[in-house]
């Protein structure tokens, strides 16, 4: 069953690839012409914001930038890590370098002290000062980690360095909804990379596939979105933002959803509150993944230290109900504490069709944002100017 599910949804992505040409063609354009093709137009904003096209990237993922500023991006499918350069200072990037290719959905990258990190399901490689390889006709990795689980479903990465040094690595359900006996599965752990072997140990469980997290900037406390399960229905249950405040919690998968929803097959003897709940409850199957604390001074302050979420976006709701996600939101906190779930771009769905799929957020040096789009194929440049 498992795997008819991931066959499914694989197809679903297909289609969406099939269906983009004829998306294009209908919006009177010619799918030919590529990127420049695509209909930024019919992306909304608040005003002041604005968005062009950054750069060309097979299904660009994860991306991290170099102290040069090179930014690195994990390719997902095609097993590809990729450099890109914007040569000329005009805030493009117009040379893209392939680092790596044939690894094991190598979605998660992080960059810290001249190294990169990528993630590729049951290893985490790192590329020695990469800014010295590019000189060289082959890049170099060594494995720093070879012992995670091997399984695909939900076993790509998403990495990223702590304010503890640390590496931050999930590990995702090996299913849409399950009790593994493996307690690696469904859970975050944290490895020190600096230890002579990298040592992994566990941080939190409970989590069910978290494709994006930050750590606040000035607690330092770990927030995660994590993707609801399917197969309830259309509207439940709700995917997750969470709040780590300490190591060792438990965040409730696979015997609770979003706020207290027990699972029929799991949760219907257990307590919820033996179990963490969300900080936020977020739109059903919207596919959160990329989540960010905006820390630039480029947006108006009302963004300053605000988390913003790609969602990737629903694939298997009914057509009647129409797709959910497929946009960028925001949780914005109030002078309360109080989370407010509001959009911020939305426009790449059209018609109940998807033309794009956002998947992570990049804060450049200038408060600017980069935005990967692994439907279409490109990197998006958000700014802001005040009106």
């Amino acid at each position: 069953m498992i795997d008819a599910i991931i066959t499914v949804r694989h197809c679903g992505q297909y289609l969406q690839r099939m269906i983009l040409p004829i998306f294009l063609a209908a919006t009177g354009v010619d799918a030919a012409t590529g990127a420049d093709a695509l209909p930024l137009d019919k992306l909304v904003m608040p005003a002041g914001f604005h968005i062009a096209l950054y750069a060309e990237v097979e299904n660009p993922r994860q991306m991290a930038q170099g102290d040069d500023g090179v930014i690195y991006v994990g390719s997902m499918r095609p097993g590809k890590v990729h450099a890109v350069r914007d040569t000329n200072g005009d805030h493009k990037g117009d040379q893209v370098t392939m680092i790596a290719d044939e690894l094991e959905l190598p979605s998660g990258i992080a960059y810290r002290n001249g190294d990169l990190y990528v993630g590729a399901i049951s290893k985490i490689l790192v590329y020695r000062n990469i800014q010295k390889q590019f000189g060289a006709n082959l890049f170099t990795s060594e494995v720093l980690l070879d012992s995670l689980p091997a399984k695909r479903h939900h076993g790509w990465k998403y990495l990223e360095f702590g304010p503890d040094g640390y590496l931050y690595i999930p590990v995702g359900a090996p299913c849409n909804i399950c009790l593994s006996d493996d307690e690696a599965f469904a859970a975050i752990h944290r490895l020190n990379v600096d230890a002579k072997p990298a040592t992994l140990t566990p941080f939190v469980k409970g989590v069910r596939n978290t494709v994006g997290f930050d750590f606040h900037p000035t607690t330092g406390d770990l927030w995660f979105a994590d993707n609801g399960r399917d197969m309830l229905g259309d509207d439940v249950p709700p995917c997750e933002l969470n709040h780590v405040t300490a190591a060792g919690q438990h965040f409730g998968y696979p015997f609770f959803h979003g706020h207290s929803i027990a699972d029929p097959e799991f949760g219907t003897d257990k307590n919820p509150a033996d179990y963490t709940e969300p900080a936020l409850d977020l739109d059903p199957h919207v596919a959160p993944l990329g989540m960010m604390f905006y820390t630039g001074t480029q947006f108006p302050q009302a963004y300053q230290q605000q988390i913003l979420i790609p969602e990737h976006g629903s694939w298997n709701r009914s057509p009647e109900a129409g797709h959910t996600g497929h946009r960028i939101t925001s949780a914005r906190m109030d002078a309360d504490g109080k989370l407010h779930y509001e959009v911020l771009i939305e426009g790449w769905l059209q018609d109940n069709v998807a033309w794009g799929r956002p998947t992570d957020l990049l804060q450049l040096k200038d408060g600017s944002l980069l935005i990967s789009d692994d439907l279409a194929n490109v990197i998006y440049r958000l700014t802001y100017i005040a009106n």
